[in-house]
């Protein structure tokens, strides 16, 4: 068995290298530019303080008997359902969490590093509804999932498939999740991610990972990587649980993320919230380490405010931009991979306040070096919706920030001495061969933002950016051709997911 999963393993990286030449190249950005920080030593000591004390004196509830047992053996105090953690233990197992690890793709050339100076970018995550300009806000359905997978797959700028990336209404919810991880196999080849719903469906999603890379090496090197939402304040529920201790067991990544709006469920503070997140963050990472010393773990924070008027969640806030760089010097204080971050809104068009939202919060998220992006492009009110158009749009800006996080290239191409020495006062740099070897590179141009004359826009048609990204879309649907699947691997796939069909349905 194990001699015909490496046989597959080579048949995959050879195709690899033929896909990717045929699809657009992905190339993970690498930040290289200096790392915005907030918080001073001091400050950053005083967050983790306070966290420490959260967690040895106020304690956080797991639902889940086995995981009591679990964090008892190794040394926690429990009293009912609520743990208690001690600085020590915690400093203990953290420490034992990788600073950095690959995520595996079906085309080896797109393995993910997540961590370190890395940053990768992944679709919208939830979202039960979709829309588009002609056909307006609906529910989601698999057709829908499956056209984001594709987007997804034919942008050179996002690196990750993604999980549920909406919800698709269409199909038994008791079962979707084997068509999501299928989808997200067939139709892309880049990494992706793991079902979460249960312990059952995140053994699922181990199983099909493990027919389409082998048992061995997905515990080598992680395939999934899966969310673990934290339901603040302070407790993890059995679902959550049940699916980490699945994920942790079989080795393989998971982004534990308190859910946080603060002034709801934290403070109306963000001190207070950094704290009462970093705990939560903690007790799950030290979790998932007492289930697997070594299993590789994200530090996640998904954190803005109600607006405390109305009670609704407010996103691109100073608040949760402050949250969230602090969040990251958290993270890099325990060496631990982060995620937080995406194109935020509250909009529901991708109009000027979906774009004014989402900058407000990429930037600072690209700034602070977040690892992993979820969110990255697609998202709408509040995260409800899944925006056609709003994913191609966020795609430009993707684009844009991989060109940022390249900073400045002072090599002797890049200072250009011989063309500033060959162009005479009041001359121009146009046609010269410094140019002309860089026309194509030298800047990013974004193909679904006008930067031409008015009289030219007027006479094309005077479309706004809303109207040609609803013609990219479509265009770029159009135009898509599926990943090559080993054909024996798909037949497998296929019998699994029809055996577990039935066995759910019975």
């Amino acid at each position: 068995m194990a001699r015909e999963r490496k046989r597959r393993r080579g048949r995959r990286g050879r195709r690899g290298e033929a896909e990717a030449a045929a699809s657009p190249t992905v190339e993970q950005p690498v930040h290289r530019l200096p790392v915005y920080e907030i918080l001073n030593e001091e400050g950053l000591e005083q967050i983790h303080q306070a966290s420490m004390e959260i967690l040895e004196e106020m304690g956080i509830d797991f639902y889940d008997d086995e995981a009591l047992a679990i964090l008892a053996d190794h040394g926690a105090r429990v009293e009912g359902e609520t743990v208690y953690l001690d600085r020590e233990l915690v400093a203990e197992y953290v420490a034992k969490a990788p600073a950095q690890f690959t995520q595996l793709a079906r085309n080896e050339g797109r393995a993910t590093e997540i961590g370190g100076n890395h940053i990768c970018f992944a679709p919208v995550y939830g979202p039960p509804f979709v829309m588009d300009r002609e056909r307006g806000r609906r529910d989601a359905t698999l057709q829908d999932f499956q056209n984001f997978i594709k987007l997804a797959y034919m942008s050179p700028y996002i690196h990750h498939s993604g999980g549920t990336i909406v919800e698709p209404t269409d199909i038994p919810p008791e079962t979707r999740h084997l068509d999501m991880v299928y989808s997200h196999i067939k139709y892309n080849d880049k990494p992706f991610m793991g079902s979460v719903m249960s312990a059952e469906n995140a053994a699922d999603s181990v199983r099909m990972a493990e027919i389409l890379f082998g048992e061995e090496e997905i515990r080598e090197d992680p395939a999934l990587i899966s969310l673990i939402n934290i339901s603040s304040p302070r407790r993890l529920d059995d679902r959550m649980l049940g699916a980490l201790k699945v994920y942790a067991r079989a080795r393989q990544a998971t982004i534990i993320t308190p859910f946080i709006l603060s002034g709801a469920m934290a403070p109306a503070a963000v001190a207070g919230t950094l704290a009462q997140q970093n705990a939560e963050a903690l007790a799950g990472i030290v979790f998932a380490q007492m289930c697997e010393a070594g299993t590789p773990v994200v530090y996640g924070s998904f954190q803005t405010n109600v607006d405390l008027q109305s009670g609704s969640p407010v996103f691109g806030s100073p608040a949760s931009q402050l949250a969230l760089i602090a969040s990251a010097q958290l993270a890099r204080r325990y060496n631990l991979p982060f995620r937080s971050g995406g194109h935020f809104t509250s909009a529901k068009v991708a109009d000027a306040q979906a774009a004014y939202e989402s900058v407000q919060v990429m930037l600072p998220t690209v700034l602070a070096r977040v690892n992993f992006v979820l969110h990255a492009a697609g998202w709408l009110e509040g995260g409800l919706t899944a925006g056609y158009e709003k994913f191609v749009l966020d795609n430009e800006l993707l684009g844009m920030y991989h060109k940022f996080l390249q900073g400045i290239d002072l090599s002797e191409e890049g200072m250009a001495m011989e063309s500033l020495r060959t162009v005479e006062p009041g001359g121009h740099h146009l046609g010269t061969p410094h140019t002309m070897r860089h026309f194509r590179s030298a800047f990013y141009r974004a193909d679904l933002f006008d930067a031409n004359p008015y009289e030219q826009w007027i006479e094309e048609g005077a479309e706004d950016a809303y109207a040609r990204a609803h013609k990219k879309y479509k265009e770029m649907l159009k135009a898509y051709e599926p990943p090559a699947l080993d054909e024996a691997i798909d037949e497998e796939l296929k019998a699994f997911m029809e055996q577990r069909k039935q066995e759910i349905r019975d």
